[in-house]
């Protein structure tokens, strides 16, 4: 059977279509109300149990989860199955957002709460809207579109500013410098718009640095596109601007 290309195959009389991505961010957002706080950790589909990064994330996962926070995954194998295991383990709710593929992309068992997708893009949705904060662990092309679109989404004030938390330096090192000492120094970003990136080497640093942002609004971690990747401990400068659209949100029209 030849392989569909969903993107190149829609057609303009098929606005039947939409329906169906209606109906899955409709299902989306009933099933997942209630969730938060919590917690979307992203990383590769390809790495098995015995990766140490695989019992790494399990525990982040657990450890977020003691502190009460839901673990929000895409539902697949590796990175995600990881972190289902550790939510799972911890007892709070493990949610699986999978993604209907051809290749590689079947729902783990450590769920709790399971959706499947037929759209990439209802499911980023998903993925961001119920999270507090974002752990980017190593991953491919799937965990680089991710952490790119949630910086991009902050950037253009579309989505509250959350820390977004790149775990190993060492995996992360090229990216972080060919972005620091050419997209940043040819001006094509600015410092501030990637203010909320660190980047973390354990999982004492994933868990403070999570802690203290949803405890008070506090960043803390290495700043991932500073020469030195100095640790940085501030108050959030977007704190009172939070506040005060929370009480906007609150108030009566």
């Amino acid at each position: 059977m030849p392989q569909g290309y969903e993107i190149n195959d829609f057609a303009k009389e098929e606005s039947w279509r939409m329906f169906r991505i209606m109906g899955e961010l409709i299902g989306g957002f009933d099933r997942l109300s209630g969730v938060e706080p919590a917690v979307t950790i992203y990383g590769s589909a390809r790495i098995r149990p015995e990766d140490p990064l695989y019992a790494t994330t399990e525990e982040i996962a657990r450890r977020l989860g003691k502190l009460g926070f839901s673990i929000i995954t895409g539902g697949g194998p590796g990175v995600m199955e990881a972190a289902n295991r550790g939510a799972l383990a911890a007892g709070v709710t493990s949610v699986g957002l999978n993604i209907d593929l051809p290749e590689e992309q079947t729902t783990n068992q450590y769920t709790t709460l399971s959706i499947e997708f037929n759209h990439f893009f209802v499911r980023k949705v998903m993925l961001a809207k119920y999270a507090t904060a974002f752990i980017i662990m190593p991953g491919g092309l799937g965990t680089l579109d991710e952490v790119t679109e949630i910086l991009c989404l902050v950037q253009t004030h579309k989505m509250r500013p959350f820390p977004v938390i790149l775990f190993d330096s060492a995996y992360w090192t090229g990216l972080i410098d060919w972005m620091r000492q050419h997209t940043l120094a040819k001006g094509y970003i600015g410092d501030e718009d990637l203010s909320l990136l660190v980047v973390c080497d354990s999982v004492d640093e994933v868990v403070e640095a999570v802690h203290k942002w949803c405890d008070r609004q506090e960043l803390v971690g290495r700043r991932a596109l500073h020469p030195h990747g100095q640790r940085v401990e501030a108050r959030s400068r977007t704190t009172k601007q939070d506040a005060a659209h929370s009480k906007e949100k609150e108030s009566p029209q």
